[in-house]
């Protein structure tokens, strides 16, 4: 099961009270939600964002207790301003925005977001999005590939992997993630490895980006954000790799509506991480709109 993270630290910043209308941007299976939607009771409600069908199938099914005071909507949070004109809600009272993998994604979902056993290469959060990982491997030219590696994963051995990748595509398609793992395997001398990841962990996160459009989805929704929360009101993002957090970092401090109330990004204490391993990259940054 699926462990929501700083889920303290992020109701104490968020602060739901009854009436307030929040908005969960991932709704995953529901865990920060639960916990918002108990303590804004008896009649806050939470607009609940998730663009994969299945996890959002078994949300509704977790949260059904909460009756109407859940809003579940299959889209992206990128898609909140055109969402609440839809539901015609002018402002909320908050918003948050969890930017990891549930465990049920990299565990349940045979999707490829895990390079731990033999699955397709999809990695697309949405099933009706159009090019999975795989296409992206099959046809995107060396140099696009690298781009991708680099940019989105922060690999420093791009470039090698690239072209490791090309050469191999041209005597057999890659359609599995162990397949991908072997390429990366064999591109990366062992002297170059990192010692606390997978030697694959940042190609596969870069695929993931790039076939999600995360990186403009969160560019979208920190834009449109700040002008659909009330004054007073507080935005939470908990970020779990530095592209996203100097993403979240610089759009605070650079959006005269927000007094940021994070000056360091809180993180997991040790017991949470003990507790929650897949915790320990979290970060979160919280701002508060200017009345």
């Amino acid at each position: 099961m699926h462990q929501p993270v700083l889920v303290a630290e992020v109701l104490a910043y968020l602060a739901p009270i009854d009436g307030g209308i929040y908005v969960d941007g991932n709704l995953g299976l529901g865990g920060h939600s639960t916990r918002i939607l108990e303590q804004c009771k008896p009649s806050g409600k939470v607009i609940g964002f998730d663009w994969d069908a299945s996890a959002l199938a078994l949300a509704k099914e977790r949260l059904a207790p909460f009756g109407e005071r859940l809003i579940a909507v299959h889209r992206n949070f990128a898609l909140l301003k055109e969402t609440l004109l839809e539901l015609g809600i002018k402002a909320v009272d908050g918003i948050l925005l969890d930017l990891g993998l549930s465990s049920y994604q990299l565990e349940a979902g045979g999707r490829g977001f895990s390079f731990q056993g033999s699955e397709p290469l999809d990695m697309r959060m949405d099933q009706r999005g159009a090019k999975s990982a795989a296409d992206w491997v099959n046809t995107a030219t060396q140099e696009e590939l690298a781009d991708i590696f680099f940019y989105y994963g922060e690999e420093r051995q791009a470039r090698r992997i690239a072209r490791f990748l090309v050469e191999e595509r041209r005597r057999e398609k890659i359609v599995t993630t162990d397949q991908l793992v072997r390429i990366v395997e064999g591109a990366v001398p062992r002297r170059f490895r990192p010692k606390k990841i997978h030697v694959a962990t940042k190609v596969f996160q870069a695929l993931r980006i790039a076939v999600n459009g995360e990186l403009e989805n969160l560019q979208q929704i920190l834009q449109d954000g700040p002008e659909l929360i009330r004054p007073g009101g507080r935005f939470c993002i908990v970020s779990f790799h530095s592209l996203e957090d100097r993403l979240v970092k610089r759009s605070f401090l650079g959006n005269p509506r927000l007094h940021v109330l994070t000056r360091r990004p809180t993180i997991p204490g040790a017991e949470e991480i003990e507790h929650n391993p897949r915790s320990r990259s979290a970060k979160l940054r919280v701002a508060e709109v200017r009345g």
